[in-house]
């Protein structure tokens, strides 16, 4: 599918390379983007193996339709849907958490403050609220706190306050630009090379998308549907994402005793911690919408009790 936006995927060949990749095994790109994990994937397959892929964005299963082959299958749905896949049938999952450039260099999709474009932001524009409909009826409150606790913002009741007063005035910004000028006047002080609406934007987005509450069903779906030695690697972009994930891993890697029989051998770890892996000087350089990304690895061991 030819557009104007292009994608560069981050992690390319460390995040396949962390899979393990099996020729005859069963994979899930369960975030299919552009495809870039995903056609490298299929290069180290054998004509047995197979790649189930997911994604909400409908831009992104166009994408999709240029890749025939017959080992590749994509689903237009989130990948809270992983647990639907048979228990310990696969061998390795990937998620990249990230935005993809597609997403953010189009207007049209109003994930960023850059161009101007209706406020949407949206993964799935086929169902749910956009950030414009949802501000209409939300409490300033509620408004502050998604401000606060997903873009960890300090002057989040501020900027509630600022957007109530405009819906008073006129009603809800509906636009990239009119959200981008309201918080800009509102917050007077920012880290330098920062736009004051960086924070506001993450915050919306998470929201309008569920991205933490969906990760954490998905994180969760990877334990039933990873097969002892399969392997699952994660790439996040900020400390929201990257805490989840750290946290899930090292849940999962411990050691449980039962309390009420002490003598009884624990339960067997789920997950063995393998590595944690950043982008590389030569590909923040030439990239830079990489230099936040970090991707956590791990391997699934017995199937827990």
């Amino acid at each position: 599918m030819d557009t104007p936006w292009q994608h560069t995927t981050v992690l390319l060949s460390e995040a396949v390379d962390a899979l393990d990749i099996q020729p005859d095994g069963t994979y899930v790109d369960a975030t299919f983007g552009r495809g870039g994990h995903s056609r490298l994937i299929l290069s180290r397959l054998s004509p047995k193996g197979r790649l189930i892929a997911f994604d909400k964005d409908l831009d992104a299963i166009a994408a999709a339709q240029d890749i025939q082959d017959p080992r590749f299958s994509i689903r237009h749905q989130g990948f809270t849907h992983l647990d639907e896949l048979e228990a310990g049938s696969i061998d390795g999952v990937l998620m990249d958490l990230g935005v993809s450039s597609p997403q953010i260099d189009n207007p049209a999709r109003g994930f960023s403050f850059r161009n101007d474009g209706p406020l949407d932001m949206r993964m799935d524009t086929t169902r749910g609220q956009s950030v414009s409909e949802w501000l209409v009826d939300a409490e300033v409150q509620h408004i502050a706190e998604v401000i606060r606790e997903y873009g960890e913002e300090r002057f989040a009741l501020q900027i509630a306050k600022a957007i109530d007063a405009r819906r008073q005035e006129r009603g809800v910004p509906t636009s990239t630009s009119e959200l981008a000028k309201l918080v800009a006047d509102t917050v007077k002080t920012r880290e330098p090379g920062k736009d004051p609406a960086t924070r506001t934007f993450q915050a919306f987005r998470i929201f309008i998308n569920a991205e933490l509450e969906e990760l954490q069903q998905a994180l969760t779906g990877s334990l039933q549907v990873l097969r002892p030695g399969g392997r699952l690697a994660v790439i996040s972009f900020h400390s929201l994402e990257d805490r989840i994930v750290k946290q899930f891993i090292t849940q999962h890697s411990r050691e449980v005793y039962d309390r009420r029989a002490p003598f009884a051998a624990p339960k067997v770890m789920d997950f063995k911690a393998i590595e944690r892996i950043k982008p590389s000087a030569a590909e923040v350089a030439g990239n830079p919408r990489s230099r936040s990304a970090i991707m956590r690895v791990a391997e699934r061991l017995g199937v827990g009790a």
